[in-house]
Parts: C-alpha cells; structure tokens; sequence
C-alpha cells in the first residue's frame, strides 16, 4: 500500500521555450489579425494585447473569480476492507456429511436463513441432521462445501460479509498524525468509479506506529449506499483539515509556475496581463487565492499558457502597415 500527501496542484511551465515556437504563435496569430507579432526579447513585459479574432482562434475561456467552499486536504491513498464485526465464519460444533447446500458465492442471506444441513455422526436410526444457519445478514463470499463432504468442528462452511458499511483502510505520516482525529470528513474516489466522489468519516486513528513507513493507519467509514463498493479495492481518501465556506478561488487550471513563482493571467479587455499570486488551500477543483486577484477578475482558465509563451517574448501586436 502507498500514500502521499497532498500537496497544492498548479500547472508547471516549463520556462526555456524554443524560437520555433515563438515563431509558429506569432505566424497563427499575425494569420488571424491580417497583420504580425513583434517579438521583443528584451525591456519591460506588460500585457499581451489581441483582437477578438485573435482571443477566438487561441480558444482562450475565463471565469470569474469569486467566494467558493474550500477545504484544506489530506491526501492518502487506501484499499476497501470489511469492518471487522460486520462478517463472520461459518461452522458446526459437531462432526458429520453435508447433505445439502442451499447458498452459493454472492448470495444475499438473512439472519437465521438456513445455508446447509450436515448429517451428524451420532449413533441413531436415523442420525440426527442439523441446519446451519446464517449468524448475520450480508452476502455469502466463500463456500467451502459440498454435498457429501465429511465436516468437523474446525471447518469453516461459509463466510458471511456484511458490505452495508465499510471501511477504507489508509495511513498517515508521523508528521500529520496531529492534524487527524476520529469524526472528520472524507472524500473518497476509487479507481472502479472515476467521476464518482463518496463521502466519508474518519472512525479510528490506530494505536500505534509503523517503525519502518513511520506512518499510523487510519480508518474512513463508508455507507456502501449503491451496493458498488466491493473489499479491497484501491482508491484515494482526502482528509478534511480545515473548511472555509468563503474562499476566494478560481480553478486550478488557471495556475502557471515558473521559477517559484506563482501566477495567473487576468483579462481586461482586448488585454492579458500576468499577475502573481499567493495561493493557499486546493481541492480537486479550485484553489484558494490569498493575495494578487480580487472578487470579479476574469482569470484565463484555458490558453493560459500560450498567453505566457507571448509574455515572455514581449509579444506586441502590430498593426498592419
């Protein structure tokens, strides 16, 4: 089993851009416009200026930026497990022959419905038969007998899972063990079910920690409210530290990083211009801005990063002579 933690998500662009490039956005662009980009490799960088024809055939979209919920997450990753008091083996206290088998693997059964009969090896005429019955509600996940076969007080019939509630079972690293507690939120996606966020609890944070990972496992309680999650299935738990119902965000696809600095691109009309930021907590989604944009700024979302490769040069439009 691996785990991470998580980290804030920003697009990263690379800062060395090669002359051929610039050269093929100013052909696309002076192409769109009728007229052509001035490179300036030098001097101050302000804003990148284009038509509307020019805005349309890079595809650029915006969106404004504004008070969103964000929470500060915990990234782990984990595997689906039956919690322990909600399965149970099946067996006899007596020795004797299966005459009958009434379930099969992946039956549902109740409490107190008859799985079997089993002959025993008392002395009688005729020997005395007993029913096995079902200990829990749930779903039948091993059989291991057959008509006929001979059976003792050892022998494990059947085995009972009871998949209403479970567990995903993940750690933590020493170092966050602080920040995690029994009650918190949780957000699960699993690998089965792209698209499909689950809600979840953490129950228990174990009591002891692993000497060699340095980490402490830890429980995420889940209501299996479709019936779709299944033991063992590996999937990703995001813990929620804190929760702020009024942050100021825009999507993380509006993020560029270079040089470890942090920036978007900020639309007033016909201009693009880089502002820099400071960003704080990150879901899957949006990112939390703590400094550079204000409610209502219209933040490029898509072409962003064509828009820095024309920053970079001092991309200039000329009109045409």
């Amino acid at each position: 089993m691996t785990f991470v933690r998580r980290s804030i998500s920003v697009g990263n662009v690379a800062v060395c851009v090669a002359t051929a490039f610039f050269l093929t956005m100013a052909a696309m662009l002076a192409h769109a416009h009728g007229g052509r980009i001035e490179v300036n490799e030098g001097g101050p960088r302000g804003p990148v200026t284009l038509t509307d024809v020019q805005i349309k055939s890079l595809g650029l979209q915006t969106v404004k930026a504004d008070f969103r919920p964000i929470a500060d997450l915990l990234r782990t990753n984990g595997q689906l497990a039956v919690l322990p008091d909600r399965q149970a083996d099946v067996s006899l206290r007596i020795s004797g022959s299966v005459q009958a088998v009434f379930v099969n693997i992946g039956d549902t059964v109740s409490v107190g419905q008859k799985l079997a009969t089993v002959q025993s090896r008392i002395v009688g005429n005729p020997p005395p038969s007993v029913d096995v019955t079902a200990p829990i509600a749930g779903v039948v996940d091993k059989r291991n007998v057959i008509e006929g076969q001979n059976v003792g007080p050892n022998t494990a019939l059947f085995h009972i899972s009871n998949l209403s509630r479970m567990r995903m079972v993940t750690r933590v690293y020493e170092e966050d063990l602080a920040q995690v507690h029994a009650g918190q939120k949780a957000y699960v996606k699993l690998l089965a079910y792209p698209g499909q966020l689950i809600d979840g609890t953490v129950s228990l944070v174990g009591p002891t920690l692993d000497p060699d990972t340095r980490t402490v496992e830890v429980w995420v309680l889940l209501d299996n409210i479709r019936g779709q999650l299944k033991p063992n299935l590996f999937g990703q738990a995001d813990i929620v530290l804190s929760q702020n119902n009024a942050a100021l965000a825009v999507p993380d696809a509006a993020f560029l990083e270079a040089n470890d600095e942090k920036f978007v691109f900020v639309r007033d009309g016909n201009e693009f211009d880089r502002v820099d930021v400071q960003v704080g907590a990150a879901d899957d989604r949006d990112v939390e801005v703590k400094s550079g944009l204000v409610p209502g700024d219209d933040v490029v979302t898509v072409g962003a990063r064509e828009l820095y490769t024309l920053w970079l040069t001092g991309g200039k439009l000329q009109a045409e002579e």
